[in-house]
């Protein structure tokens, strides 16, 4: 049995995941409430790609589902212990900053679209994926998640 290990592995850190993209978006990620001790298996069993990075000054992933580890073939402790700029391929600076402004202002961003690559060199397209700040009840950000349901292979 594979044992979840860092700050993304605990309920607590699931919560944060679910509650802060509920409070910006409107929307919950779940079917179902989530059962208090049981968020992060909600999480990381769910069909579709949820991941999350903290605040390091170059953000480690901290955080990336079945679905996530699938797609950028990775076991979570590769996963969690990867910058997720090496997630993504470069974006254009004005590309980047305009994202990053949106996400900023707006507290998430909805339909983005860029291209990623997984651990082997495979590149793949997210498609309308959700990007928020994790922000708990007391308004600290804690980092960022993304979560989508399509993607395609280049």
């Amino acid at each position: 049995m594979t044992q979840y290990t860092g700050v993304g592995a605990t309920n607590e850190h699931a919560r944060l995941i679910i509650d802060s993209y509920e409070r910006l978006t409107g929307t919950s990620l779940l079917d179902e409430a989530p059962e208090s001790g049981k968020e992060f298996d909600q999480l990381y069993n769910r069909p579709f790609v949820i991941l999350s990075h903290g605040l390091e000054a170059d953000p480690i992933l901290n955080f990336g589902n079945r679905a996530a580890q699938e797609l950028w073939e990775m076991d979570w402790d590769m996963f969690t212990s990867t910058p997720s700029r090496l997630t993504a391929e470069p974006m254009e600076r004005e590309e980047r900053a305009s994202f990053l402004k949106a996400v900023s202002e707006n507290g998430y961003v909805d339909n983005y679209t860029g291209i990623r690559i997984s651990s082997n060199g495979r590149r793949f397209y997210i498609m309308q994926a959700t990007v928020w700040n994790l922000i708990d009840d007391k308004g600290i950000i804690h980092g960022q998640a993304a979560a989508f349901r399509e993607h395609r292979f280049i």
